[in-house]
């Protein structure tokens, strides 16, 4: 399967290794996002590439709006529009053209398969997932887009908060932990969940994906089968309660809206004893 955006944070561990220099580990926790583009998110976006002597107009993903409402109404209202910086993974791409810079690489092409930058991620995820990549795809951002199988995913994420203090992997994970806001943002999955479990690093993806892994490497990845994102909260809150984690607080994410004409007309919800 596609992890999508759950491979971020191998990515950014990838990244890492290549020589990517990020001494805030708010701007490390940007790298592995799917961000709201909120201010806070676009200006960290914006001062990884200054500090690597680039500007926006380097990014390759696609110009877009926040995804967060109220800084889209707030974009358009100013009479402005899409902008590379405010897709979601424009942190990403800014990890990357920053670690491109660090090691003398060709920056318009960092997004082929064949950069050199592109290939030590796949190794990276490889490494971590303990498997070959499967496939190689382009992911939403423009960025290559790798496959591994599920449990690889969930091995990969267990290395993260497992790996030894002060080891890049544990940094990963760390900055994650410490910054679930600028993981994704306001009303997001992974810094709801992460705010509510302490200790879990998690990272939604496309299509209904979602890893995630405790402190002692307790994990689980999760695929919703039809790609759709109403069940993937309240599965992953059944599977981290399947693992053992208690907290009032998983309450409130076990149940997913579902709108209809602007009200909620109903929910998605676990059916007890399905997992």
């Amino acid at each position: 399967m596609f992890p999508r955006s759950s491979n971020k944070p191998i990515q950014a561990l990838g990244m890492l290794a290549c020589g990517l220099d990020l001494p805030d580990d708010g701007d490390l926790a940007l790298v592995c996002a799917s961000h709201n583009g909120e201010p806070q998110h676009v200006e960290r976006a914006l001062r990884i590439l200054a500090a690597a002597g680039l500007t926006e107009d380097d990014l390759r993903c696609p110009p877009d709006l926040p995804l967060h409402g109220p800084s889209a109404q707030a974009v358009l209202a100013a009479g402005l529009g899409r902008r590379r910086a405010y897709m979601n993974c424009s942190g990403k791409h800014a990890g990357m053209l920053a670690t491109c810079v660090a090691r003398g690489w060709s920056l318009p092409d960092y997004v082929e398969p064949k950069h050199p930058l592109q290939r030590a991620l796949a190794a990276t995820l490889a490494e971590l997932a303990g498997e070959p990549v499967a496939a190689t795809a382009v992911d939403g951002c423009g960025a290559p887009l790798y496959s591994v199988s599920l449990a690889g995913l969930a091995r990969a994420f267990a290395g993260l908060t497992t790996a030894a203090a002060g080891t890049a992997a544990r940094r990963v994970a760390d900055a994650m932990r410490a910054h679930p806001f600028l993981v994704a943002g306001t009303g997001r999955e992974d810094t709801r969940l992460m705010d509510a479990v302490p200790g879990l690093m998690c990272k939604a993806g496309a299509e209904g994906v979602q890893a995630a892994a405790l402190p002692d490497g307790r994990a689980v990845a999760i695929k919703i089968e039809d790609g759709a994102g109403r069940a993937r909260m309240p599965v992953m809150v059944a599977a981290l309660r399947r693992l053992g984690v208690e907290s009032a607080d998983l309450d409130a994410l076990a149940e997913e809206p579902i709108m209809g004409g602007g009200e909620v007309v109903g929910c998605a919800r676990l059916i007890p004893g399905a997992l």
